[in-house]
């Protein structure tokens, strides 16, 4: 059984909460979990690095010198790569970056990130999530309670509007929401914080 305590906006603690142990209790992998975040890093990538080769440049269309008799190195075109406004040679073209990973290996790294953070103990379950006004004051005052100050992930079940109004301006702290998880998210913020909702989203969705 694995439980984790429940604490309120002010850090106090409410109670014990039982998690599921499929979520909450995997083995962890970390090839699994590399393997997961470097594709989700290279399907961020957007792969329209362009250079011109000396095809592409433009000019360089009349040979700069005749061939012979001047004791210089014979040259066609003033677009070589060796040339000032020369064209590149081997350089970055368009290219798609994107790897493919199933989707059961995707919610498994899910679920080993989380279960990774539980174990650290840096996972933080509060009773609700709610801000009266979306004042960034407010924000990290409930971060700084809940000991979650520094870089921190706040996962709700759904949007909560105050929330994220007064999370977005503090540095290093992201808001998502339950099913927008991913592995790489997790394991980049040092303190995760959930809600009793989130962690109920988490469970019916990736505890399949």
């Amino acid at each position: 059984m694995v439980s984790v305590t429940v604490r309120d906006m002010a850090g106090n603690a409410v109670g014990e909460m039982e998690l599921s142990e499929r979520v909450f209790d995997s083995r962890v992998s970390i090839p699994l979990l590399h393997r997961v975040v470097t594709a989700y890093l290279a399907n961020r990538r957007s792969g329209t690095a362009d250079t011109k080769t000396r095809a592409e440049v433009r000019g360089g269309g009349r040979k700069p010198w005749r061939q012979k008799g001047l004791g210089r190195a014979r040259a066609g075109t003033t677009r070589a790569p060796q040339w000032r406004h020369g064209g590149v040679v081997f350089g970055p073209h368009p290219r798609d970056y994107s790897q493919r990973v199933p989707q059961k290996m995707r919610q498994a790294a899910i679920r080993q990130a989380l279960t990774a953070k539980l174990r650290d103990g840096e996972l933080v379950v509060v009773d609700r999530l709610v801000l009266p006004s979306p004042k960034t004051a407010g924000a990290m005052q409930m971060l700084k309670d809940v000991a979650a100050t520094l870089n921190a992930l706040v996962v709700t079940s759904e949007r909560v509007e105050n929330v994220a109004l007064g999370c977005r301006n503090i540095a290093s702290t992201e808001v998502t929401t339950a099913r927008s998880l991913n592995a790489y998210t997790l394991l980049k913020h040092e303190r995760v914080v959930l809600d009793r909702k989130a962690i109920a989203v988490v469970e019916e969705v990736f505890g399949q």
